[in-house]
C-alpha cells in the first residue's frame, strides 16, 4: 500500500472516528482502525461492535492495501504533523506502515486486518431528514434519557412513526421530553413500533448533523440497527437496543386543571440562584403558584435557606410543588421561546412543560416530595 493524503483532511477524520474506538478493551483489534486504501480514497472504519463509523478521505492511492493500526496511536501522530502532504506505505515483510511527511518519519507497528469485524452501512427502506432536524430531536431530547444500566431500554432515544411524523421520546422515569418533526421523504413505515438507539449511537448522530449542518442525513433500519449517512462520506450503523420501551403516554397528563405562564430566563436564572441552597442529594427546590407571582425557595439542613420571588401570569389556588432543580435546569434551555407554560392538576401530578411557538415539543417533569 503506497498513499498521499492531506494531513488536515486525514487529521480531521482520525478525530470524527476516534470516538466511536471501544475504550474498554474487550478485544485488542477494537482499539484499531481499519484503513482500506482504494481507488482514490482512504477508507477509515471503527467500531466496538455497538456502534461502528466508515469515513472516506480524498486521497491519491498508487497502490491499494488494508491494514489496521492502533487508532489512538496514529491520531496523536497526525495531529502532530504540520498541514501537507503525507505518505502511508506498508513496508511488506516488516508488519510496519511508514509515516513520511516532508522531514519527518515514524514507522507504526500494524495489525493483520483478518481479525478486524465485518461491518455493514446501509439497509433498505432510506428516508431522509435535514441534517438541523435530527440535530433539534436529539438537543430536546437527550437530556432526559436515564443512565440507569438496570433498566436498559430508557438508556436511549425511542424513534417511533406517528401518523407520517418522526416521533422521538426520553425519559428515566423522572422526566420525559417528547419532540415531533416531519421527514423529507414517508417512508418510514419500518418505526410503526418504534426503535431505541442508545446513548453512544445518540452521541454520534448528533457528532454528524452538527459536522453537516443544513444538509440531507439518510437514515435506515433493519431488525437490528439503524443507519445512517452523508454523500457516500460519512457512515454510521448503531446497535438498536433490542427491549420494548416504556409506555409513555400513559405519564403525559390527559388533561390539567392549572396554567402559569412563566418567563423563561427569570425561572433559569432564579432557580440557578436557589439551588446553592438545596440539598446536595435531592437537588430539591419548591416553586409555590401564588396569585401572579411564584416563590422558589430551597432549604439546607446544614447550611441555611434561600427565596426568590418572580412575577408570573397565574391565577389558580395556591400550590407548592417540588422540583428537582437538576432537571428544571436541562429541560428550560430545550425551550427556544421565552414564554414557556406550566400546566398541572396538584402537587404531586406530573408538570407538563410547554411553549405556544414550540406546539411540537413538550417536556414533563415528575414532583418530588421534600
Amino acid at each position: 500500500m503506497l498513499v498521499r493524503v492531506e494531513v488536515a483532511e486525514l487529521r480531521e477524520a482520525l478525530n470524527k472516528i476516534l470516538s466511536v474506538v471501544d475504550k474498554k478493551n474487550s478485544r485488542v483489534i477494537l482499539s484499531y482502525v481499519n484503513i482500506i486504501a482504494k481507488d482514490s480514497s482512504l477508507d477509515l472504519l471503527a467500531t466496538d461492535l455497538e456502534v461502528s463509523a466508515k469515513l472516506k478521505v480524498p486521497a491519491i492511492v498508487e497502490n491499494s492495501g488494508n491494514l489496521c493500526v492502533n487508532a489512538r496511536n496514529i491520531f496523536d501522530i497526525v495531529r502532530e504533523l504540520p498541514d501537507q502532504t503525507v505518505s502511508l506505505e506498508l513496508v511488506t515483510g516488516q508488519n510496519t506502515l511508514k509515516i513520511t511527511c516532508g522531514n519527518i518519519h515514524y514507522s507504526v507497528l500494524i495489525y493483520t486486518n483478518e481479525e478486524f469485524p465485518h461491518l455493514q452501512f446501509n439497509s433498505n427502506n432510506q428516508f431522509e431528514i435535514n441534517s438541523d432536524k435530527l440535530l433539534e430531536v436529539i438537543n430536546k431530547t437527550s437530556h432526559a434519557i436515564s443512565n440507569d444500566e438496570t433498566r436498559l431500554f430508557l438508556n436511549g432515544i425511542f424513534l417511533q412513526e406517528i401518523d407520517s411524523k418522526l416521533r422521538a421520546v426520553a425519559t428515566d422515569g423522572y422526566r420525559l421530553a417528547l419532540v415531533e418533526t416531519e421527514v423529507d421523504v414517508y417512508n418510514i413505515d419500518t418505526l410503526i413500533n418504534g426503535i431505541i438507539i442508545p446513548k453512544k449511537g445518540v452521541a454520534e448522530l448528533k457528532k454528524l448533523s452538527e459536522n453537516f449542518m443544513d444538509k440531507k442525513i439518510q437514515l435506515s433500519v433493519d431488525d437490528s440497527f439503524i443507519y445512517a449517512s452523508f454523500e457516500e462520506k460519512y457512515f454510521l450503523s448503531i446497535r438498536l437496543i433490542a427491549k420494548e420501551y416504556l409506555k409513555y403516554q400513559a405519564v403525559i397528563p390527559k388533561k390539567t386543571t392549572y396554567t402559569a405562564e412563566i418567563y423563561k430566563s427569570q425561572l433559569t436564572d432564579a432557580v440557578r440562584r436557589i439551588k446553592i441552597m438545596a440539598n446536595e442529594r435531592s437537588n430539591g427546590v419548591k416553586l409555590a403558584f401564588r396569585a401572579d407571582e411564584l416563590i422558589i425557595s430551597a432549604n439546607h439542613p446544614s447550611l441555611g435557606e434561600a427565596t426568590e420571588k418572580i412575577s408570573i401570569n397565574y391565577s389558580g389556588k395556591d400550590i407548592d410543588i417540588g422540583f428537582n432543580a437538576k432537571f428544571l435546569l436541562e429541560m428550560l434551555p430545550t425551550f427556544e421561546s421565552e414564554e414557556i407554560g406550566f400546566e398541572f392538576n396538584n402537587e404531586l401530578s406530573p408538570i407538563l412543560i410547554k411553549s405556544h411557538k414550540s406546539s411540537n415539543y413538550l417536556g414533563i417533569i415528575m414532583p418530588l416530595k421534600l
